[in-house]
């Protein structure tokens, strides 16, 4: 019989915060995968670390970062035949995902290439929209209010459409794409009603203005923008 394929979410930063079945499935878990960046840096694994069994096995997954859709393809593809070839062997795997992993996360696609050859179970965590609301204090949706999540990398008038339609907004992926982003805020009027928090939960969590935040953001940052109750000020 194949082994099961866990995706679970360790959350935003803080080893606290990770639920109690994610917690338990991770000390239990023999093999555990995450992905790590070109320097060989995993935040899920970081995050994770104090929960990691001893002498596990821990299959470190490279993924190249602003490589074309082919190269990634191509990792994915041989991620998810290490992965199989554990699985083969009638062992259980524990993937580590920073967040939640069906949330803007690596797992989806390895659990698109997996799936059929495993029984595969999702242990939700928290996505960094809640722990970014938690940061400001600003709530992200009230009463009839609806919540717009977006990312940062899309076209800018598409960017300033959908902020404007939006009743609140989170906007992810900043990095690179953070100019554009003031820009549309400032044309909607809207700066003055967006908190900026970088590495929400961590020790070196920052939360300030969008204009007091930094020209070149991390990845690891997002804005909360609402009009209505709770907008941050």
């Amino acid at each position: 019989m194949s082994g099961r394929l866990f995706g679970v979410g360790v959350g935003p930063g803080d080893p606290q915060l990770l639920t109690l079945k994610a917690a338990s499935l991770i000390r239990q878990a023999r093999h555990v995968a995450y992905m790590v960046n070109g320097e060989g840096g995993s935040m899920a694994r970081t995050i994770a670390a104090g929960f990691i069994a001893e002498g596990a096995h821990e299959i470190a997954i490279s993924m190249p970062m602003r490589a074309g859709p082919e190269a990634v393809g191509a990792a994915y593809d041989a991620a998810a035949a290490r992965i199989a070839g554990v699985l083969d062997e009638g062992r259980d795997v524990v993937v580590l995902c920073e967040g939640d992993p069906l949330f803007y996360g690596s797992f989806i696609y390895l659990q698109a290439r997996l799936a059929g050859t495993a029984a595969i179970e999702i242990v939700p965590g928290i996505a960094s929209p809640m722990a970014g609301a938690a940061a400001l204090g600003q709530p992200l949706c009230a009463r009839d209010g609806t919540l717009t999540v977006l990312p940062a990398t899309l076209a800018e008038p598409v960017l300033r459409e959908r902020i404007a339609a939006a009743d609140a907004a989170v906007i992810m992926k900043l990095g690179r794409n953070f100019a554009k982003l003031r820009r549309v805020l400032d044309e909607l009027g809207l700066a003055e009603k967006a908190g900026f928090v970088e590495r929400a939960t961590w020790p070196d969590q920052r939360i300030c203005r969008l204009a007091d935040a930094p020209n070149e953001p991390s990845y690891f940052a997002l804005v909360i923008v609402s009009k209505g109750e709770g907008a941050w000020t």
